[in-house]
């Protein structure tokens, strides 16, 4: 298993690892980096969980994706559909996440994390509402700001995670919209993917960027592309993928507040087992350690 290298990324991923103590084995070599051992608790008001207090699971008794001594991540992410512009205080706009398991082995408890990064860094967590959709239905997820005004989210959302079958491909869809207090920026958007486990998990996938503008101002329509939004293929990955048999383009409105203002009145669901963007908080006095493991 390739180990991180985008920071931001590695962090992202570690977001979703539920708090509980570190494996002594899993700590990359270069420790004394920023990221090992900082105090990266996130600007956001969202609270500490608390632990579950499980122990490790056992390496041999729990699936995992792609095999002990392979390089290269087992899923192929990519990230498309979306538009170049979202207006601040207008409504959504669509994309799509591609997951692509590249090995012979199912692949569960999958979860993709989205990271966002503003050039400004002036873009909060209140100011973005982002969904994310199982069959019809979508499902908020909840943004954490790191200590480098990067914003992540897990598709988390208490849910078990997606399965992609061997060599096949699951399309999951998302939407995203602006509040009318954001200013005009330059985003940019990517995803880890990540397995979860019990109380720690892998790393297993990245897409490329995708990167879009917010214009500053007030609309009511739903965000729409008038040119393709620019996407950076994941590194590796092959031009043309496997047809996606995830689920179908969502239609209509879910029965929820279409504009994008709604959220800084009511904010959005809390997402149990969601961490803070850089680390593994360790509930018992709270000692920071970011830790990744090589299979």
């Amino acid at each position: 298993m390739r180990l991180c290298s985008s920071l931001s990324l590695c962090l992202a991923a570690a977001a979703l690892v539920p708090a509980g103590p570190a494996h002594a084995d899993s700590l990359p070599a270069d420790t004394g980096s920023r990221a090992a051992h900082a105090d990266p608790r996130p600007t956001s008001s969202g609270s500490r969980p608390t632990s579950s207090g499980s122990p490790p699971a056992d390496a041999g008794s729990r699936s995992v994706c792609g095999g002990a001594g392979d390089r290269r991540f087992p899923i192929s992410s990519r990230i498309h559909g979306g538009p170049d512009r979202y207006t601040a205080g207008g409504g959504y706009g669509s994309f799509s996440i591609d997951l692509t398991n590249t090995t012979s082995v199912s692949c569960a408890a999958i979860h993709p994390v989205v990271v966002l990064v503003d050039a400004k860094r002036a873009l909060k967590a209140g100011q973005v509402r982002l969904e994310f959709y199982d069959g019809s239905r979508p499902h908020p997820v909840r943004l954490e700001t790191t200590d480098q005004a990067e914003l992540v989210g897990p598709f988390d959302a208490g849910l078990p995670g997606f399965t992609v079958g061997p060599h096949k491909t699951v399309t999951v869809r998302a939407r995203l919209a602006i509040t009318s207090d954001a200013v005009a920026d330059d985003v940019t958007a990517n995803a880890a993917v990540v397995q979860r486990h019990d109380d720690d998990g892998d790393w297993v996938g990245q897409s490329g960027d995708y990167r879009f503008h917010i214009d500053s101002g007030t609309a009511t329509a739903p965000a729409t592309a008038t040119a393709p939004a620019t996407v950076t293929p994941e590194t590796g990955a092959p031009a043309t993928g496997i047809p996606a048999t995830g689920s179908p383009t969502p239609t209509g409105t879910p029965d929820s507040p279409t504009l994008a203002d709604e959220l800084a009145r009511t904010g959005l669901t809390t997402l149990l087992g969601v961490i803070t963007a850089t680390a593994l908080l360790l509930a018992a006095g709270g000692t920071l350690v970011l830790t990744w493991r090589r299979r």
